[in-house]
């Protein structure tokens, strides 16, 4: 690097007055070519950079304060666990027609049933069923009761009541719902790789080779 540099001197000590000052002239609009090029767009990062680290802290600070009350969140969880009933899984799902089943014995009522496409989102399944019931006011009143007033948070939808032609006793059309917890998404396990045939196998299934026929033997002639 010295020698290089004595050199450039050497060289530019031979030079004439006007030769230097184009030389210079040229060195420095290189130079602020490569500073408006290179320099000058890179003058915002160190902003962006303490913009990012500031937000950074910032959302670092709300969630630590939130983690921080986790415990709080959970006695709120169970204190409003234990003031009401909790929405049932999916699984409780398959006792949604057993149960109306169940409590139309009970009661006395007669049933027949007509269900219907249950509905969806993100969080919850919603079942729902239509039926047709003739019974008494009384055992109509017990039955619609006793279906609410357990967990299986059973509700009614629509209701058609009239009274049937000999007027003692009511038929209608009546639709009961019932919403449950989805199970959250879980991913497939991957397929297991499948296993490599073995040798025999290829072996088995090559072609079998082709049959050359033997050569013929001349008749022998035969003596008179």
């Amino acid at each position: 690097m010295k020698e290089l540099l004595a050199r450039f001197t050497a060289y530019f000590a031979r030079l004439s007055s006007l030769e230097r000052r184009f030389i210079v002239i040229v060195i420095v609009v290189v130079f602020g070519v490569v500073n408006l090029w290179f320099v000058l767009p890179r003058f915002n990062d160190w902003s962006q950079v303490r913009n990012r680290d500031e937000t950074a802290l910032t959302t670092r600070a709300k969630y630590e304060k939130e983690i921080a009350q986790t415990a709080t969140y959970t006695s709120q969880i169970s204190k409003l666990e234990s003031e009401g009933v909790s929405v049932p899984v999916e699984d409780q799902s398959l006792n949604f027609i057993s149960t109306i089943q169940n409590q139309a014995v009970q009661s006395g009522v007669i049933i027949q049933q007509t269900p219907q496409p249950q509905r969806t989102n993100q969080f919850f399944l919603e079942r729902a069923v239509g039926l047709t019931v003739q019974s008494t006011e009384g055992q109509l009143v017990d039955f619609l009761y006793k279906l609410g007033d357990g967990n299986s948070l059973i509700r009614v939808r629509a209701l058609s009541l009239h009274p049937d032609a000999p007027r003692q006793a009511l038929s209608g059309n009546l639709t009961l719902i019932a919403s449950y917890q989805k199970k959250p998404a879980t991913r497939p396990a991957p397929a297991p790789a499948t296993a490599a045939a073995p040798a025999a196998t290829v072996k088995a299934n090559k072609p079998p080779a082709p049959v050359v026929p033997a050569a013929s033997k001349p008749a022998t002639p035969t003596k008179k």
